[in-house]
């Protein structure tokens, strides 16, 4: 596998240190087509790696991280940062390239990539070749639980805060509700304008016949794209999809671990991929997504946590954006230090801090309750 991120500097991990979260809750539910009703944020801890030369990487992290990931790096060994992502790739193969242990060796690569960056004395973005401190985002939310009137009054902020796209899900009732979804796009269209970019996520929701038959009904109200009709892996399902006729972009991707998974949405006809930066086994997979996106003529976003998303976004083209995905983010941001700033449809990131500079704020979790436990790991001598 042909890597963007051909790194051979030595890395020897000393230390670890794992901060485990009480949850975070959301201020309000959040529900979307499958994935039942959310009460807290998903992050679970975070943690902070050290290498032999005292750069410390800072990463949100599950529990799982401590459990399948720390054992195999902190055990004296000195390998490139290559040699560290090849081995934990292999070693996880069993698991499934879909697996959490999968993601968990991308975020193993995105904290080496910290390292790297810091040693250089470079932001990361600049560090991995961003010629720009910014990245154009879309704003998304939404929630199935909104009443009509509240779901508008989002939109319509989102669109006066300076997004020229906005996001909301669709697949009320487990999908049988296609009337309330059908009203819900209306109200927020005739409330937008007509130049005003709208999108709608399924997430995963309906079986090829009704995706067909929302697409559609929904086809009067121009949406930008409709993500996720079908089942994410039906690969043949949105190939028929296609072939049956669908008067709008369908997007897919955030499910997806590797590259190669985007190749074959291509062939099937998919016109918008959508990585999610938090979601990779291999972190320069969400550029040669990116890169496929171009050679193609296909549109290519990036999704995941907006303060990782965004130092990504700094390598992409104006018309390639980030996803901001506010009811889940924010809350999360309430505890982040060194955001970036959001601003006008953009995010600016920091230009003068080495490495990833975003990083959990501890001292105001502990504050507030949410800091249940710390425990430090040192490498075998």
């Amino acid at each position: 596998m042909k890597n963007i991120f051909d790194f051979q500097d030595n890395i020897k991990f000393v230390k670890a240190v794992y901060y485990n979260f009480h949850p975070i809750p959301l201020p309000k539910p959040f529900k979307d087509g499958t994935g039942g009703m959310g009460k807290n944020a998903p992050e679970q801890g975070c943690m902070e790696l050290y290498d032999s030369e005292g750069a410390c990487a800072h990463l949100t992290v599950g529990r799982s991280f401590v459990k399948n990931i720390l054992p195999m790096i902190l055990n004296g060994e000195t390998k490139s940062y290559n040699q560290w992502r090849d081995t934990l790739y292999w070693k996880i193969r069993n698991a499934g390239f879909q697996s959490g242990q999968a993601v968990e060796v991308g975020q193993l690569d995105l904290m080496m990539l910290d390292i790297l960056a810091q040693r250089a004395g470079k932001p990361l973005h600049r560090f991995l070749g961003a010629k720009k401190d910014w990245a154009a985002a879309y704003k998304g939310g939404g929630s199935l639980l909104l009443e009509d009137e509240e779901l508008v009054e989002d939109m319509l902020r989102y669109k006066e805060e300076g997004y020229q796209t906005v996001k909301f899900k669709v697949g009320s009732d487990d999908g049988t509700n296609m009337e309330r979804d059908l009203r819900r796009i209306e109200k927020v269209r005739k409330a937008l304008g007509p130049d005003m970019g709208i999108a709608v996520d399924a997430n995963q929701r309906w079986e090829v016949e009704d995706a067909h038959r929302f697409a559609g009904l929904a086809e009067p109200y121009r949406l930008a794209w409709l993500e996720e009709p079908v089942h994410s892996h039906d690969m043949n399902g949105i190939k028929r999809l296609k072939e049956m006729g669908v008067p709008m972009p369908i997007a897919f991707g955030e499910s997806m671990r590797t590259f190669y998974a985007y190749e074959t949405y291509v062939e099937k006809g998919v016109d918008h991929l959508q990585p999610s930066m938090g979601r990779m086994s291999r972190i320069d997979d969400l550029l040669k997504i990116r890169d496929l996106a171009r050679e193609k003529g296909v549109t290519f976003s990036s999704g995941g946590r907006i303060y990782l998303n965004a130092i990504f976004g700094c390598l992409y083209e104006e018309n390639e954006k980030i996803e901001y995905h506010e009811p889940i983010s924010r809350p999360v941001g309430e505890y982040t230090l060194f955001q970036p700033e959001e601003r006008g449809g953009r995010f600016y990131c920091q230009s003068d801090m080495p490495g990833n500079p975003q990083r959990m704020d501890i001292e105001k979790l502990e504050k507030h309750g949410l800091l249940e436990s710390k425990r430090v790991f040192y490498a075998e001598k």
